[in-house]
Parts: structure tokens; sequence; C-alpha cells
């Protein structure tokens, strides 16, 4: 561990995003890295240059999904070393799910004084005993001390009388005519007493930084006396809806369809870590998308459909105009193949993802997934593989993503996995990544989990 992981919560207050993702890069694996690999560098394509458009064959400059995937991640990092996006002190009730920027430090002994660990009676010295009339109850001042042959009733978690020897627990002690306490089984000195520090002394470095704030680590950080967490901050989202034939109520009539897409990014987007601060629809119009796109002050921007080079896809010729880095011009993966990765400004990146909603989950989970989870300094998850049920098809030179159901030790592909469907990834449990040419039976494929479907991260909904 580097003496910059052992800092105080005061010292760490100057960590920045990049030295936590250093940090847990060196102690919770590659946390850039999709699925944690340790591939070589990954081709990042060129920025577009400026003056040239879109073609119709730019899917064979795409650039393969691994690699794909990588290049978000390492932009999220260099995004990150830019802007210096400096810690944040949350609150407990606010810190689910983000990542400690400051190691949680033991402010207090755990416990900070000696209690009983049961419902019973605190003794001292050998038995039998005499037992007071009053009893000592949790949260109670300092009991007075015990005397050799002396018993107090004393509930779980009170504090212990000084000069108890032990607790003896309700169901092993009785009383006798005389009203004398005596043990029905033999006790040993410290016997269901928790002693002060048991758990950790004033000081301890209860967690480095770089963890990941669960629940249980809500209840330590309490119990250990804090109020607020030193943490990175969520990423910012916005998402920008694009298309003139999206209804946002009602039943699709007249060439016009619901819009799925507006009402299922925001929370997958915060299932991802991310905080949405704002949704916007806006019609096939170029001097609206630009206005919005760089009107944003969010850390990603995420736009629905526009992608291709269609006559009112002009998510392309607005990345041009306003001189973005283009990063990732297709990916060879279906569904979703159109979707691309920019920098538009030196602290903020755009994803944009296709029109089809299958589709468009594809480029969430390639681009946005490994971005946000760098911004967030979240360590890649471990990769895991289960063996295909049946044939899996697969397209010829793209690697294939398919929504599966987990039965045991295989993977079970659904139907309904069209670009436009949304039947089959609403039952899934996962993404199954079928290579190039497709996955015979049995054949071991690597899963993405859905976050809603997988622990940990399924916590960050709210």
């Amino acid at each position: 561990m580097t003496a910059r992981s052992t800092r105080t919560g005061e010292d760490a207050e100057d960590l920045d995003v990049e030295e936590v993702l250093a940090l847990v890069n060196e102690h919770g694996g590659p946390a850039g890295d999709p699925g944690g690999r340790t591939e070589g560098p990954a081709h990042v394509p060129a920025p577009a240059a400026q003056g040239t458009h879109h073609k119709p064959d730019a899917h064979h400059r795409a650039t393969p999904w691994p690699e794909a995937r990588a290049t978000a991640a390492r932009a999220a990092r260099a995004g990150s070393r830019a802007a210096r996006r400096a810690p944040v002190s949350v609150t407990l009730d606010d810190a689910l799910g983000l990542t400690l920027a400051a190691p949680l430090t033991a402010l207090t002994d755990l416990p900070s004084f000696d209690t009983s660990a049961m419902d019973g009676w605190a003794v001292a010295g050998p038995g039998p005993w005499d037992v007071r009339d009053e009893g000592v109850l949790a949260g109670h001042a300092e009991p007075e001390p015990l005397t050799d042959g002396e018993a107090v009733r004393i509930a779980t978690g009170a504090r212990v009388p000084p000069d108890t020897t032990a607790v003896l627990r309700t169901e092993h002690g009785r009383s006798d005519a005389q009203g004398r306490l005596h043990a029905t089984r033999e006790m040993h000195h410290g016997q269901d007493i928790r002693p002060r520090g048991q758990e950790c002394r004033s000081g301890d470095q209860l967690l480095p930084v770089g963890a990941l704030v669960t629940p249980a680590v809500l209840g330590l950080a309490a119990a250990a006396g804090y109020d607020t967490l030193t943490a990175v901050p969520r990423p910012r989202a916005e998402v920008l809806v694009l298309g003139d034939e999206l209804l946002t109520e009602g039943r699709p009539h007249d060439g016009l369809i619901r819009d799925a897409l507006g009402p299922m990014l925001p929370p997958w987007l915060r299932a991802l870590g991310a905080e949405v601060i704002a949704v916007r629809r806006l019609r096939d119009d170029a001097k609206a998308l630009h206005k919005a796109i760089t009107g944003s002050t969010a850390d990603l921007i995420v736009t629905t459909g526009g992608t291709a080079s269609g006559p009112v896809d002009h998510v392309h010729p607005t990345l041009e105009r306003i001189g973005a880095e283009l990063l990732v011009d297709g990916v060879k993966v279906r569904p979703g193949h159109p979707m691309l990765l920019a920098r538009t400004k030196e602290d903020q990146h755009l994803v944009g993802l296709p029109g089809n909603p299958l589709a468009a989950v594809s480029g969430l989970l390639t681009l946005a997934e490994p971005l946000l989870r760098t911004l967030a300094a979240h360590p890649a998850p471990e990769p895991y593989a289960l063996p295909v049920q049946g044939t899996a098809h697969g397209h010829p030179y793209d690697t294939r993503l398919i929504p599966v159901v987990l039965r045991g030790d295989v993977a079970v592909p659904l139907h309904y996995n069209g670009p436009a469907m949304l039947r089959g990834i609403a039952a899934a449990d996962a993404l199954a990544v079928v290579p190039p040419g497709g996955a015979r039976a049995g054949q071991e494929l690597e899963l993405l989990d859905l976050p809603w479907a997988s622990a940990g991260i399924g916590v960050c909904f709210t």
C-alpha cells in the first residue's frame, strides 16, 4: 500500500479523481479496462479531419468491440486528468454507490466501551451471586462497580460494570430459594463481553481509498463516528432524445412511435453511477442539437439516434462543426454498430447511441458504461463466462451482443433480440458476447451483467 492510500481523511481532501483511479488500479484491478483485461494499448482512431463528412462505408473503419470499450475507459481517465474533479463531502444518506476518495479511519474505538454481548447477568467473582435490584440497560451511563459475589441484570449492548468477571447468559442461570444466582454451565473469564476496541482502535484504517460505498460500508462508517464521507463525485450525465417521430404518451399512430429511450436511459445511467441532470427531447434540427451540446455542463452527453448518415442525422456534422475529437466512430458490434464516442470539451464527452432500442443498449454498455465507471473510480467487474445453451448465431465479422437468462451454469439465449426490440432485454439477466462467426452449443461466452441483475451496482438506482 502506498503512503498516499494511508492518508487521514483531512489529508486526503486534496486527492483528485486521477489519484483515486491510480489507487484503484494499484489495489483493485485495472479500473479502466473492461472486464479486468490486461490487453496492450488499443488503437484509438484519429480525430475526424475538418471538412470531411461521415460516409456510408464508415463501418469498414469501425473500432473492434473490445478496443472500443478500452478506448472509452482511457478517455475518461484523460478527461478526469484535465478536469481535476475534486472529491466531494456527502452525507451518509447520499454516499451509496460512490467511491471513497479518503480512507475510512476509525474516529473512535469500536466498541467504545466494554459491552455485554448477551442478555443475562454481569457477574463478579465465582458464584453463587447476590443479584442487585436494579438492572443495566443499553444507552445508560456507566453503572456502579460490582464486588465479588455480586451480579446485576444486563441487556445486550449495555455498558458492563467495572470489575465484571463475565456475563452469564439468561438461559445459563437459575435462582435458588434465597434468590441467589447460580450458573448451570461452566464459565470463563471475559465470557460474552465485547471488550473496548475489539473491532478497531481510534485511528485504525478501516477501508482504503477506492473502496465502493455499499450498505455495509455505510453501517461501518456510522459505527465509526462519521456523518459525512469524502468521495469521488458522481459523473453528471445529460440525455438528448432526438427525433421528429417520437411520442411521449399514448399509442403509436400515423407514423409516430413511442419514445422508449427517454424513459429507459436515465434510470439505466443512474444504475451505472451517473447523476442525470437533464433529459431533453429535440426535434431533428441541427441548430437545436448544436445549441444543446455546446450549452451542456454535463460530464457526459448521451444522444439517441442521428449517428448514421441519413438526411436528418445531425450528430456527426454537429461534432465536426464544434471541433470535437472523434475517438470512436462506429464499432464492430451488432446491434449498435453506428455508435460513437467524442470528446466535445477538455472535460466532457459525448456518447452517440443509435436510435433503435436494443442497439442503444449495446452502445450504452459498450461506450457509456466503461466511461462512467472510470469517471466514478469504480473498479472493473471481474470477467466471467458461462457455456451457451444451443447455438448462438453470430455476425460474419463483428461481435454480437445477445440477451440471455442464466439457468444454473448455462446462458440461455432469448428471442426478440433484433436491434429495434426490447422484449428480450426486458427479460434478460445479462448480455452474452458472441464472437464473429457465432458460438457452438456449450461454448463459453463472456457475459455482461445488467446493472439490476448484478450485486453491488444495482443499489445505485436512487
